[in-house]
C-alpha cells in the first residue's frame, strides 16, 4: 500500500535516508535532522513531499520523497524523485514500482509532464528496474552540484 507521509511518519523516513546513504556508500553525507524533514515536508511552506510504501501489516518497507520542479521547455511542472528506497528486505515485492506508479499518477492527474531522477552509474540493479518500467537515462548530461565551500565562495562572491 501506498500513502501520503504524515509528521508521524518522519522519524521512519530520516532512518530510511540514513540506510540509504549506507547502501550508497555515502553514510557520512547525509546530515539531514529529523527537524529539517518535518520542516521541509510539514512546517508552514513545505518544499517536499513523501509517500511511503507499507507491507500489508503496516510496517513501513520504503518512501519517495519528491518536489515539484518546472520545465522552461514545455511549460509546465512535473516532479522531481530526490530519493526512492526499498528497504533491501521488501525488495522484489513491488513497493519501487508502485511509489514510482503513485508519482505517475498525481503527474497526470495534475497534467504535469516529467517525472525524473537520478540514479548513480553503479547502481546496476535500479538502472535495470527503472528501464523496465520504461524510463530512459539522459546522455549528454551532467549534473553539477554546488555545496559546502564551494556553494559559500559562489554565494559570498563581490
Amino acid at each position: 500500500m501506498i500513502r501520503t507521509a504524515t509528521a508521524a511518519d518522519v522519524p521512519v523516513i530520516h532512518t530510511m535516508v540514513q540506510e540509504l546513504a549506507l547502501y550508497e556508500k555515502a553514510p557520512d553525507e547525509a546530515r539531514a535532522t529529523e527537524a529539517q524533514f518535518h520542516e521541509a515536508l510539514f512546517g508552514e511552506h513545505p518544499t517536499a513531499f513523501a509517500h511511503i510504501a507499507e507491507t500489508p501489516d503496516g510496517e513501513p518497507a520504503g518512501f519517495a520523497l519528491w518536489y515539484v520542479s518546472f520545465s522552461t521547455w514545455r511549460g509546465v511542472s512535473g516532479i522531481h524523485l530526490e530519493d526512492l528506497y526499498v528497504r533491501p528486505t521488501h525488495r522484489g515485492a513491488g513497493h519501487g514500482k508502485a511509489l514510482l506508479t503513485e508519482l505517475a499518477r498525481i503527474c497526470t492527474t495534475r497534467g504535469y509532464e516529467r517525472l525524473e531522477w537520478s540514479v548513480l552509474d553503479w547502481n546496476e540493479p535500479s538502472i535495470a528496474f527503472y528501464r523496465s518500467l520504461g524510463a530512459l537515462p539522459q546522455d549528454g548530461w551532467t549534473t553539477f552540484r554546488l555545496t559546502d565551500d564551494a556553494l559559500s565562495a559562489l554565494g559570498t562572491a563581490g
